[in-house]
């Protein structure tokens, strides 16, 4: 992606089935477990570099010794801060005595982090704020065991304002108004209620003294808790957390919007956003890593037994975010690959239609580094369109006696479709400059070229991209150093259709008037004298939102019906070039069409970027608030 958009977040969740020292006889550490959390957090590093978080709980403690514990930091190297620290202060109980290696037991008892419940968080600030209070695992503390409650989760919901309105409705008084404290807190009021029934029926049945808690926590069904507290969540979420009765949880919603995936074996239960991670990390087969199904719980109980319930409702279909496997998951897992290659192999007719099919007189490249699966996709269709031709050639020239060396070294050496690497991005550019002129300047030069690659005025350069949604990279940046090289024709490609309208389950894409896609529209709106529709569509937008039942209908859809994708792309492409290449190079943006986005992604039918078909009612009203602050000239987000 040419443009900086925020990651999702990630989590990862460790809980170990075996005692600690039989990590210490198998694998030399009782610190095993803890050294995965840091190697699965690191492994999804991708996914959030605003700050990262860890939590642990010990089982079995006895009463008056702590046992669960947090750690968050908002660094630029949370991770290695975090450990780090955590190592230290490892050191520091060593060197008085209280701890040794070879003793799980001392481990256990004085390090925070030598339990067998180990939860992490990569945090990427969608709700705007930074501070190390807004970092996962959120914690609620309780001096019950079974009411202490920590979470941390990736995801977004729509209908915060409600869901806080709800607790003080009860008389609660919350504090903070993100979507992670009215989860917590929603849940940490069934998991009370059912700890207070559990504690009166104990009462009834004269069960208390030591026995009390632990007969409580073997009661707690979470996925009753989770049926209650769900019931009015409106988002994408894939959640992970701690109970302090000592059951550990992962959980996504029920379409599937957002991912996580899990593995078990007879040694512990380890939980992660990514696939490819948790094969990494535990050295595990693709088939031996499975779906954190969406609508349902999965639950380690204390006693380390593991159970998958459904805690919501099936709604009979998934939407899997597209995104995730356009851009944002890593490239390296078996399916991403395949399936980001596909998204750059069917781009080939639209780019053979754009610079035609003499590829001598062609470059073939990509931009940024994220596209390179793609590239090798489309190039490797590329290759297989030339073939054929080459094939369908011979064919006839053998019939026809005309095969000749010159012929065969005009279709298979001469005409060959050649790729080159173009585009280099350097370390990320830090500036002193404070003025934006300054800096947009030396931010521009984020990207080189690879110089006396393109023939001057010759070659066409082509650079697959794989999703383009603000265009500002693209016009400060990419396309002025790529003009460089001169070509006749200067083609960006994506991978992902045209961006059109606001996310609101976990990307930082809410600000509408700031999506190239739209802005091109409403620049043809003006063109062609349509102004009556914008005002048109903003009184649609304040009625919906002031409807008292959800309007899911996306009256933001009228502003792209009066043009067609191509005729959108023409004006992203004139808006996007730069001054210094007005009237010397052609500039055309490719887009990839929603059919070929579908059939190179079966299983992730999450498109409501593309097409304004939000999966939840929270969707909508974010899409008309979107619109209405673009309407009327408020920077801000819509959720």
């Amino acid at each position: 992606m040419s443009d900086e958009i925020g990651h999702y977040c990630g989590i990862a969740l460790v809980r170990l089935k075996k005692p600690l020292n039989h990590y210490l006889e198998k694998y030399g550490t009782s610190l095993w477990g803890f050294n995965r959390l840091f190697l699965l957090m690191e492994k999804q590093h991708n996914r959030g570099q605003d700050g990262a978080g860890i939590g642990s709980m010990k089982l079995n403690m006895p009463p008056g010794e702590a046992f669960m514990f947090r750690e968050r930091s908002t660094s630029s190297k949370a991770l290695s801060e975090i450990f780090g620290g955590q190592q230290a202060q490892l050191d520091k109980l060593i060197n008085e005595g209280q701890v040794s290696l070879d003793s799980p037991a001392t481990i256990k008892r004085h390090f925070d982090y030598g339990g067998e419940i180990l939860l992490g968080h990569l945090r990427y600030g969608t709700s705007g704020a930074y501070g190390s209070t807004t970092c996962h695992p959120y914690f609620r503390k309780s001096n019950w065991p079974g009411k202490n409650l920590m979470v941390a989760g990736n995801f977004n919901l729509t209908n915060v304002d409600a869901l806080n309105q709800r607790l003080v409705e009860r008389g609660q008084h919350p504090v903070f108004d993100t979507d992670t404290q009215a989860i917590l807190e929603e849940t940490g009021y069934h998991l009370d209620d059912v700890n207070d029934r559990l504690a009166a029926l104990a009462k009834d049945s004269q069960i208390s003294g030591g026995v009390l808690a632990q007969w409580i926590g073997d009661q707690i069904d979470l996925a009753e808790i989770f049926r209650e507290a769900a019931m009015h969540w409106d988002g994408g979420y894939s959640l992970a957390g701690i109970v302090g009765n000592g059951d550990a949880f992962a959980m996504r919603d029920p379409l599937g919007i957002r991912p996580a995936y899990y593995i078990e074996d007879d040694e512990l239960v380890a939980v992660a956003s990514e696939r490819a991670p948790l094969m990494t990390v535990f050295d595990k087969e693709i088939d031996d890593v499975h779906q954190v199904q969406p609508g349902t719980i999965l639950v380690v109980r204390a006693n380390g037994e593991v159970t998958i319930k459904r805690y919501a409702d099936d709604p009979g279909h998934e939407v899997g975010c597209s995104f995730e496997r356009i851009y944002f998951s890593r490239g390296n897992d078996a399916d991403i690959y395949t399936e980001r290659k596909k998204l750059g192999a069917l781009l080939v007719p639209q780019v053979l239609d754009s610079v035609g099919e003499d590829f001598s007189k062609s470059v073939f490249s990509y931009v940024p580094n994220t596209a390179e699966s793609a590239y090798y996709g489309f190039m490797e269709e590329l290759h297989e369109v030339r073939r054929s031709e080459v094939k369908q050639r011979l064919i006839e020239a053998r019939k026809n006696n005309e095969l000749t060396d010159d012929l065969i070294n005009e279709l298979v050496i001469d005409n060959w479709p050649k790729g080159e690497k173009i585009a280099n991005k350097d370390i990320k550019l830090r500036t002193f400059i404070s003025q934006e002129a300054g800096r947009a300047q030396l931010v521009s030069h984020v990207y080189d070229i690879t110089y006396g690659v393109v023939r001057e005025r010759e070659d066409a350069l082509v650079c697959i991209d794989d999703s383009i949604v603000r265009g500002t990279t693209l016009k400060r940046s990419i396309l002025q150093i790529l003009g460089r090289s001169r070509p006749r024709k200067l083609v960006i490609a994506s991978t992902a259709p045209q961006i059109r309208y606001p996310d609101c389950y976990g990307i930082d894409m809410s600000e509408l008037g700031k999506f190239v896609a739209f802005e091109a529209a409403v620049a043809l709106i003006e063109e062609h004298g349509y102004e009556d529709l914008l005002d048109q569509v903003a009184a649609k937008c304040a009625e919906a939102l002031n409807a008292p039942e959800p309007d899911c209908v996306n009256h933001v859809q009228q502003i792209y019906k009066n043009f067609t994708a191509d005729e959108i792309s023409r004006k992203i492409a004139s808006l996007v070039c730069p001054d210094c290449l007005r009237g010397s190079t052609d500039v055309e943006i490719i887009y990839q069409n929603i059919e070929n986005l579908h059939e190179a992604l079966p299983h992730h039918a999450g498109d409501w970027y593309f097409t304004g078909n939000y999966p939840t009612p929270g969707g909508y009203r974010v899409v008309h608030k979107a619109f209405l602050n673009f309407y009327e000239k408020k920077e801000c987000r819509s959720y």
